[in-house]
Protein backbone atom coordinates (compact mmCIF):
# COMPACT_ATOMS: atom_id res chain seq x y z
CA UNK A 1 0.00 0.00 0.00
CA UNK A 2 1.50 3.41 -0.87
CA UNK A 3 2.27 5.50 2.00
CA UNK A 4 0.09 8.44 1.36
CA UNK A 5 -2.56 6.18 1.68
CA UNK A 6 -1.61 4.60 4.87
CA UNK A 7 -1.20 8.01 6.32
CA UNK A 8 -4.61 9.38 4.59
CA UNK A 9 -6.54 6.26 6.25
CA UNK A 10 -4.75 6.71 9.76
CA UNK A 11 -5.55 10.86 9.69
CA UNK A 12 -8.81 9.90 9.02
CA UNK A 13 -8.55 6.96 11.66
CA UNK A 14 -7.88 10.02 14.11
CA UNK A 15 -10.87 12.11 12.56
CA UNK A 16 -13.52 9.31 12.86
CA UNK A 17 -12.10 8.47 16.50
CA UNK A 18 -12.09 12.33 17.68
CA UNK A 19 -15.47 12.83 16.46
CA UNK A 20 -17.15 9.49 17.88
CA UNK A 21 -15.08 7.89 20.48
CA UNK A 22 -13.78 11.36 22.05
CA UNK A 23 -17.34 12.61 22.03
CA UNK A 24 -18.54 9.16 23.61
CA UNK A 25 -15.62 10.23 26.20
CA UNK A 26 -16.92 13.78 26.48
CA UNK A 27 -20.48 13.28 26.92
CA UNK A 28 -20.68 9.73 28.56
CA UNK A 29 -17.42 9.33 30.48
CA UNK A 30 -16.52 12.92 31.87
CA UNK A 31 -19.88 14.44 31.60
CA UNK A 32 -18.25 17.66 30.32
CA UNK A 33 -20.17 20.71 29.98
CA UNK A 34 -19.67 23.73 27.81
CA UNK A 35 -20.47 26.07 30.71
CA UNK A 36 -17.42 25.27 31.93
CA UNK A 37 -14.73 28.12 32.20
CA UNK A 38 -11.47 27.04 31.80
CA UNK A 39 -8.33 27.80 34.47
CA UNK A 40 -6.71 29.34 31.97
CA UNK A 41 -9.85 31.94 31.54
CA UNK A 42 -10.66 31.66 35.11
CA UNK A 43 -7.24 32.25 36.73
CA UNK A 44 -5.25 34.22 34.35
CA UNK A 45 -2.29 35.47 35.40
CA UNK A 46 0.32 36.10 32.62
CA UNK A 47 2.44 33.26 33.63
CA UNK A 48 1.15 29.75 35.09
CA UNK A 49 -1.91 30.32 33.32
CA UNK A 50 -2.20 31.57 29.89
CA UNK A 51 -5.04 31.22 27.12
CA UNK A 52 -3.38 29.35 24.10
CA UNK A 53 -4.41 29.07 20.45
CA UNK A 54 -4.53 24.93 19.57
CA UNK A 55 -1.52 25.15 17.71
CA UNK A 56 0.34 25.77 20.69
CA UNK A 57 -1.86 23.14 22.51
CA UNK A 58 -1.67 20.22 19.90
CA UNK A 59 2.49 20.91 19.63
CA UNK A 60 2.82 20.30 23.20
CA UNK A 61 0.50 17.03 23.27
CA UNK A 62 2.89 15.89 20.64
CA UNK A 63 6.19 16.61 21.36
CA UNK A 64 5.80 15.76 25.26
CA UNK A 65 2.33 13.78 26.26
CA UNK A 66 2.75 11.60 23.51
CA UNK A 67 6.46 11.51 23.02
CA UNK A 68 6.76 8.12 23.06
CA UNK A 69 4.49 7.12 20.55
CA UNK A 70 5.92 9.19 17.68
CA UNK A 71 8.98 8.04 18.60
CA UNK A 72 9.19 4.31 19.50
CA UNK A 73 6.73 4.13 16.35
CA UNK A 74 9.29 4.43 14.11
CA UNK A 75 11.56 2.31 15.69
CA UNK A 76 9.27 -0.84 16.48
CA UNK A 77 8.18 0.01 12.28
CA UNK A 78 12.16 -0.63 11.93
CA UNK A 79 12.55 -3.79 14.16
CA UNK A 80 9.16 -5.53 13.54
CA UNK A 81 7.93 -3.66 10.34
CA UNK A 82 5.09 -0.95 9.50
CA UNK A 83 2.06 -3.07 10.30
CA UNK A 84 2.90 -3.33 14.10
CA UNK A 85 4.21 -0.07 14.28
CA UNK A 86 0.99 1.64 12.28
CA UNK A 87 -1.35 -0.21 15.19
CA UNK A 88 0.81 1.06 17.85
CA UNK A 89 0.81 4.66 16.91
CA UNK A 90 -3.08 4.79 15.65
CA UNK A 91 -5.03 2.71 17.79
CA UNK A 92 -2.42 3.12 20.90
CA UNK A 93 -3.16 6.72 20.35
CA UNK A 94 -6.77 6.60 20.15
CA UNK A 95 -7.25 3.93 22.81
CA UNK A 96 -4.69 4.41 25.66
CA UNK A 97 -2.99 7.51 24.94
CA UNK A 98 -6.11 10.06 24.15
CA UNK A 99 -8.09 8.48 26.89
CA UNK A 100 -5.51 8.73 29.56
CA UNK A 101 -4.57 12.52 28.50
CA UNK A 102 -8.14 13.32 27.74
CA UNK A 103 -8.70 12.07 31.55
CA UNK A 104 -6.03 13.96 33.03
CA UNK A 105 -7.23 17.35 31.24
CA UNK A 106 -10.95 16.66 32.69
CA UNK A 107 -9.59 16.45 36.33
CA UNK A 108 -7.40 19.08 36.18
CA UNK A 109 -10.28 21.22 34.33
CA UNK A 110 -12.66 20.25 37.77
CA UNK A 111 -9.86 21.19 39.94
CA UNK A 112 -8.50 24.50 38.71
CA UNK A 113 -5.72 23.74 36.91
CA UNK A 114 -3.83 21.90 39.50
CA UNK A 115 -1.88 19.07 39.24
CA UNK A 116 -2.57 15.18 39.60
CA UNK A 117 -0.31 14.99 43.00
CA UNK A 118 -2.02 18.42 44.26
CA UNK A 119 -5.22 16.63 43.44
CA UNK A 120 -4.33 13.22 45.39
CA UNK A 121 -3.03 15.59 48.32
CA UNK A 122 -6.53 17.28 48.76
CA UNK A 123 -8.22 13.87 48.07
CA UNK A 124 -6.67 12.31 51.08
CA UNK A 125 -3.37 13.87 52.64
CA UNK A 126 0.13 14.98 52.24
CA UNK A 127 1.57 11.77 53.08
CA UNK A 128 -0.70 10.24 49.94
CA UNK A 129 0.06 13.40 47.40
CA UNK A 130 4.42 12.65 48.44
CA UNK A 131 4.09 8.89 47.91
CA UNK A 132 1.94 9.47 44.56
CA UNK A 133 4.78 12.10 43.42
CA UNK A 134 7.47 9.51 44.33
CA UNK A 135 5.58 6.60 42.38
CA UNK A 136 4.85 8.64 39.51
CA UNK A 137 8.22 9.81 39.70
CA UNK A 138 9.66 5.90 39.28
CA UNK A 139 7.13 5.11 37.17
CA UNK A 140 8.29 8.15 34.98
CA UNK A 141 12.13 6.65 35.27
CA UNK A 142 11.51 3.58 34.29
CA UNK A 143 9.68 4.52 31.02
CA UNK A 144 12.37 6.59 30.22
CA UNK A 145 15.00 4.06 30.94
CA UNK A 146 13.16 1.50 28.60
CA UNK A 147 12.30 4.44 25.98
CA UNK A 148 16.13 5.00 25.96
CA UNK A 149 17.32 1.15 25.95
CA UNK A 150 14.48 0.63 22.96
CA UNK A 151 15.79 3.85 21.09
CA UNK A 152 19.28 2.71 21.76
CA UNK A 153 18.98 -1.01 20.36
CA UNK A 154 17.61 0.37 17.09
CA UNK A 155 20.22 2.99 16.77
CA UNK A 156 22.84 0.20 17.17
CA UNK A 157 20.95 -2.36 14.92
CA UNK A 158 19.94 0.14 12.14
CA UNK A 159 21.99 3.53 11.80
CA UNK A 160 19.54 4.35 9.12
CA UNK A 161 16.85 4.98 11.82
CA UNK A 162 18.42 8.14 13.64
CA UNK A 163 17.13 10.30 10.52
CA UNK A 164 13.44 9.18 10.98
CA UNK A 165 13.23 10.07 14.53
CA UNK A 166 15.26 13.36 14.46
CA UNK A 167 12.76 14.76 12.00
CA UNK A 168 9.81 14.45 14.19
CA UNK A 169 10.78 17.78 16.26
CA UNK A 170 10.94 20.00 13.62
CA UNK A 171 7.80 18.65 11.80
CA UNK A 172 5.77 18.47 15.09
CA UNK A 173 6.92 22.29 15.29
CA UNK A 174 5.69 22.71 11.18
CA UNK A 175 2.50 20.89 12.20
CA UNK A 176 1.58 22.84 15.57
CA UNK A 177 2.37 26.35 13.44
CA UNK A 178 0.48 24.87 10.73
CA UNK A 179 -2.55 24.30 12.51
Amino acid sequence: MQPFFVALLAGLGFVVAYHTYGRWLGRRIFELSAKTVCPSLALEDGVDYVPTSKGVVFGHHFTSIAGTGPIVGPAIAVMWGWVPALLWVVLGSIFIGAVHDFGALVVSLRHRGQTVGDIAGKVMNRRVRLLFLFILFMALTIVLAIFGLVIASVFKMYPAAIFPCLIQIPLATLIGFWL
